[in-house]
């Protein structure tokens, strides 16, 4: 789907596939309440929440000095590093490593910045195959998709599906049985590895005292993409950095119960540097491309700021009633969800996705599933606020809210307007509910009941029943 659709037509496309919103329920369900028995077993969980937001809030706000400590250390241990401003200057950068390489295959691992710079696409026009070695990534990139979910990629694929994309991709007598399937993906993705130029791979953090690059993965793909091909490209946001190791520490807890509800994540790996003497493996080469796209202009917002301590895990999506029911395609960004909603806007600025933090119920469910407490909630009105400050707000919403002023403030005119809905009300209601799909009302009914308005306000109900027990 389009993003130059609304969020509104997307959503409703996404809730037209049955499919779509039974597995997204299902999956986020899972992980919900797996990451809910983990951190209660663990205890302490909101100290450790207090820890986490402590230490991003920190290293945000001292971003140019631990930038620079890590760059330095990178250098110092024989890395190059790309401080890129924008999508254009991070394909630039490739652009000319892989000229230089003579690059023919690329493997990737999972890397949410590499979908932000559409860096896939860019190098296919390059001539040079890419592979997404990720067993999610690698799903959607042969349905020519981009993932639905931070973690879950493929999360909105059937079995069947996968093995139709499977089969095309030249996979022979294959079942939908889940080990089948893996056993395929497992052998076709061994010899890509094996006879790749670059390997490119994102980055969870980058430690500053030490230059060190820390990667959180289950299925181990990581490790091969960064340590089999000569060359290792490693993507980043320029905010995805901690102090010392001391502090990985603290998200090598928050992290991976926070995204799947696991004690600990089955591989985390770190690489220091390229290969040096006497190493038995690791890349030749070594680049780190560092971007901006969008992310200094929060520093010092006292509004957004805050965003930038986001670790990715993926766990607001998973208690958000909207991206349950529409999943993350209907976001029509890079990033789904609740961050989404926040973030694309402001990396994109001027008009893109601005209808995006209309697509939440502000409940604040993200909030509290935040492992390092990202008031997502709160930057969700600030940036309607600004949207309507911007554009003057829509026509219809205007008069709506003046007609609400109107009502609300005084008594006897609110009573009035209850009165005069109750009246009204009658010709649509059947068994204490409305179904007509009636103005306003319409994206509320099309898909559930609205209850009607009972007989009597709690106001009229205590009032008379006050009168009824003076007469007794």
């Amino acid at each position: 789907m389009s993003p130059e659709s609304s969020v509104r037509q997307r959503a409703k496309h996404a809730l037209e596939d049955e499919f779509l919103r039974g597995a997204v329920h299902f999956t986020t369900d899972r992980l919900r309440n797996r990451k809910q028995a983990v951190t209660e077993d663990f205890g302490n969980w909101e100290a450790w929440r207090d820890r986490g937001e402590a230490i991003r809030r920190h290293t945000i706000e001292n971003l140019d000095a631990y930038l620079a400590e890590f760059a330095d250390n990178l250098e110092r241990l024989g890395a190059h590093v790309h401080f890129c401003a924008d999508a254009h200057e991070a394909r630039a950068v490739v652009t000319d490593i892989v000229r230089k390489t003579s690059a023919k295959r690329v493997v990737k691992s999972k890397s949410m910045v590499t979908e932000e710079v559409h860096l896939n696409h860019h190098l296919e026009q390059l001539g040079v195959q890419v592979v997404e070695t990720d067993l999610g990534e690698y799903i959607v990139q042969l349905a020519h998709e981009t993932p639905s979910h931070i973690i879950i990629p493929a999360i909105h694929k059937t079995r069947a599906q996968i093995k139709a994309l499977f089969e095309a991709d030249g996979g022979q007598n294959l079942t939908t049985d889940t080990r089948d399937l893996v056993a395929f993906a497992r052998r076709r993705l061994r010899e890509m590895y094996l006879t790749a130029d670059i390997g490119i791979t994102g980055c969870n953090f980058g430690i500053a005292e030490t230059g060190s690059i820390a990667l959180f993965t289950n299925e181990g793909n990581a490790d091969l993409v960064m340590n089999l091909p000569k060359t290792h490209i490693v993507f980043m946001g320029m905010e995805r950095i901690l102090p010392t190791l001391a502090d990985l520490e603290v998200f090598a807890h928050l992290l991976p119960k926070s995204a799947t509800g696991q004690n600990t994540i089955t591989y985390l790996s770190m690489v220091t540097g390229p290969r040096r003497g006497g190493d038995l493996d690791g890349a030749q080469e070594m680049h780190v491309v560092i971007l901006d796209n969008g992310r200094s202009r929060q520093l010092g917002d006292p509004d957004f700021q805050a965003v930038l301590h986001c670790i990715r895990c993926g766990a607001c999506l998973n208690v958000c009633p909207v991206y349950r029911q529409i999943g993350g395609h209907a976001y029509g960004s890079v990033y789904p969800g609740p961050i989404g909603a926040v973030l694309s806007p402001l990396l994109e600025g001027g008009e893109a996705y601005q209808d995006l933090p209309y697509a939440s119920s502000l409940c604040g469910a993200c909030y509290e599933a935040c492992p390092v407490k990202i008031p997502l909630h709160d930057m969700l009105v600030k940036e309607r606020q600004r949207f309507v400050a911007k554009t003057g707000g829509k026509t219809g919403e205007k008069a709506a809210f003046a007609a609400y002023r109107v009502t609300f403030s005084r008594s006897e005119r609110y009573l009035g307007a209850i009165r005069l809905a109750r009246r009204l009300q009658g010709g649509f209601v059947r068994n204490g509910v409305i179904r007509a799909k009636l103005g306003p009302l319409a994206g509320w009914t099309d898909r559930r009941d609205f209850p009607a308005l009972g007989q009597q306000t709690f106001r009229e109900w205590w009032l008379a029943r006050k009168r009824g027990t003076k007469r007794g």
